[in-house]
């Protein structure tokens, strides 16, 4: 190679402006690379087709005139088509399918949020939206963590903790994006400029995946698909216990975000206070995925989690607090983001500590049925706990739900210690 640099050199090109353009080559084909790369696939893919969504609700709303109800259902059967299908991904994964899932299932998911854009009814709606939980199932992050645990093994954590520090600005991207398009070009067609940039996400996933597959896997270990791995996975308390701990989690999170602006009022803050209290809650993911990062080697996956949980139910403390001092809610921000936003990077590895890596992709995609139910759940939980008693029920049942999730959590982890 530097044979040919020399010639290049003779040729006019200074030998240091070669060694720099061959040092960015190398780069990008390397395994750093790869990871970062698939970390702005992720980020696009999340914009367009989970918070696109939120981001033009009132703006579909006013085009449509369909009922907030019925356009929320579309993203909620989403959710459970991608339920369903979670485990058959997971599995796909360990077939070597990983990277065809994520380099292809962006543009069902760029065609069917286009669809989106057209769709001249609710029942239209609502089918779109099934389809698009086949594409969400396939390329976000479930089957990216399977592909990336499958093909760096032990160094999955440190990519996975990249690609979620990245992915965790979608909504940065999506929210004043979606204002943006809204205002200019109404909501429909503002969905199908959100499919335009999903696009994007094809060739850099594409590319991320044909470096990974470059590289040989980490410890030269195949993980192959083997057969019987999730009977034996369902068999032992553990299984059932993680999902237990992520489900709760992920319904105390999901009912609090979709609430946060009415509970915050409710708390006493005004508007702007509430708007920029909720705000914080990305960042505070970001700033914790940032601390595991950096911190990584002298935080062990567990302590991660212990802490982790523990902020969650500080933050229902501190919502709930927030009556006597509304200041607070800035502390329920940091908190459950920080806390949410670490947990979702260390589920595979728990998966990985105590569950073992063979068959990871069938097993965390079992696991995920949990929390991605939750998810779909959370909104029409929410409301039900606000009819039945209004705000105050909804604090005191999703500190319930953390403090469950940290009893079973902490459970499970001595248990592991002490095997």
């Amino acid at each position: 190679m530097w044979v040919r640099a020399d010639r290049r050199a003779a040729a006019g090109l200074p030998r240091g402006e070669i060694r720099g353009i061959v040092s960015v080559v190398s780069w990008f084909s390397s395994q750093a690379a790869a990871v970062w790369l698939l970390a702005l696939g992720q980020t696009l893919t999340y914009a367009g087709v989970y918070y696109a969504f939120p981001a033009l609700l009132p703006d579909l709303q006013a085009a449509t005139g369909w009922s907030v109800a019925e356009l929320a259902f579309g993203p909620t059967l989403g959710f459970l088509v991608m339920a369903a299908l979670t485990p058959f991904t997971g599995r796909w994964v360990d077939r070597g399918w990983g990277g065809e899932m994520l380099t292809y299932a962006p543009i069902l998911a760029a065609v069917g949020v286009a669809g989106l854009g057209l769709a001249s009814a609710p029942l239209i709606w609502w089918a779109i939206w099934a389809v698009l939980g086949v594409a969400q199932a396939c390329c976000l992050y479930e089957s990216c963590f399977a592909f990336l645990t499958r093909r760096l093994g032990a160094e999955a954590r440190g990519a996975i903790t990249k690609v979620t520090l990245v992915a965790g600005f979608a909504g940065t991207l999506a929210f004043p994006l979606g204002d943006m398009l809204g205002r200019a070009l109404g909501g429909p067609n503002a969905l199908i400029a959100f499919a335009g940039l999903m696009l994007l996400a094809v060739p850099i996933n594409a590319h991320a995946v044909r470096s990974l597959r470059r590289m040989e896997r980490a410890g030269g270990i195949t993980a192959e698909a083997t057969p019987g791995v999730l009977r034996e996975a369902v068999r032992r308390p553990a299984f059932w216990a993680i999902a237990a701990v992520f489900g709760m989690i992920w319904l105390n999170h999901g009912i609090l975000l979709t609430y946060v602006l009415m509970l915050f009022a409710d708390r006493g803050a005004g508007a702007g206070m509430a708007t920029l209290a909720a705000a914080c809650i990305g960042p505070s993911q970001v700033l914790g995925r940032l601390v595991l990062l950096f911190q990584g080697a002298r935080i062990g996956n567990a302590r991660a989690t212990v802490w982790s949980l523990v902020g969650v139910v500080c933050a229902s403390v501190a919502l709930l607090s927030a009556g006597w001092w509304p200041l607070l809610i800035f502390g329920f921000a940091a908190l459950q983001g920080a806390g949410a936003g670490l947990l979702s990077i260390l589920r595979p590895m728990l998966i990985v500590d105590i569950l073992g890596r063979r068959g990871f992709g069938t097993i965390s995609g079992a696991v995920a049925v949990a929390p991605i139910l939750a998810s779909a759940a959370a909104p029409s939980v929410g409301a039900g706990l606000l009819h039945l008693g209004g705000p105050g029920l909804i604090y005191g049942f999703c500190l319930a739900l953390g403090l469950g999730g940290l009893a079973i959590g902490v459970g499970l982890l001595r248990r592991r210690a002490a095997d």
